[in-house]
């Protein structure tokens, strides 16, 4: 039987190893790389070529909502996103799928319901949920998308900070560069996000945020 190369994305490691468990069960020998923060999984999807998916949270240290996402679809193309949430927002699901994610499983499904999804993802389908909404994304949020896919990947964790709230001298130190390159850096952001300062920058990349499940009133 082949075995499955899988990336978990999720920054709580009991969640990690829970999941790791559903997959061996839902899809039999399974390699699995973790990512607990958007760095991480960056290095991990440009180091692990034989991956066959990536399963991504939508909530991670690094991220603003479906940035993660988008940076993966513009730089790894090839390889499928399932999102796994603890979310499950009908309007939520279906930003997750306009934006490219090969099928949104939330983080209560049963390992049944793990396995049937990602056969259907392995075999190339898409899989709509039955908890999507049927409207469109907006439009402007997909610009957006295209926007910050053009980011290199130090541009998008600079990105990511800005919306932080950091500093230019606190980017700086986070990464080992100088401001002088953190102020090149942004300048190259701006320019593709055309975008004239940071304000409009964060304001633009907060287009693509989801309200924490732990704040929805569902209660997840």
């Amino acid at each position: 039987m082949t075995t499955r190369n899988v990336i978990v994305a999720d920054d709580h490691p009991l969640f990690r190893e829970a999941l790791s468990l559903a997959l061996a069960k839902a899809l039999g020998p399974v390699s699995i790389v973790e990512a607990g923060n958007m760095e991480d999984l960056q290095r991990t999807c440009r180091t692990e070529e034989a991956a066959d998916l990536v399963l991504l949270d939508l909530h991670m240290p690094g991220v603003r909502g479906f940035s993660a996402l988008v940076y993966l679809r513009a730089h790894h193309p090839e390889l499928p996103i399932c999102v796994i949430s603890a979310n499950n927002n009908p309007r939520v699901v279906q930003r997750a799928m306009d934006h490219g994610a090969a099928a949104f499983i939330h983080k209560s499904a049963s390992v049944d319901e793990i396995r049937e999804v990602l056969n259907a993802v392995l075999a190339g389908e898409i899989w709509q949920s039955q908890e999507s909404d049927s409207n469109d994304i907006q439009h402007d949020e997909l610009d957006v998308a295209e926007r910050i896919g053009e980011l290199t990947p130090q541009q998008f964790r600079v990105l990511m900070m800005l919306a932080d709230g950091l500093l230019n001298k606190q980017i700086a130190f986070d990464l080992g560069i100088s401001e002088a390159t953190v102020k090149a850096h942004m300048t190259a952001i701006f320019r593709k996000l055309d975008v004239s300062n940071r304000t409009q920058a964060v304001l633009l990349v907060n287009q693509l945020a989801v309200e924490s499940p732990e704040n929805t009133a569902s209660g997840f």
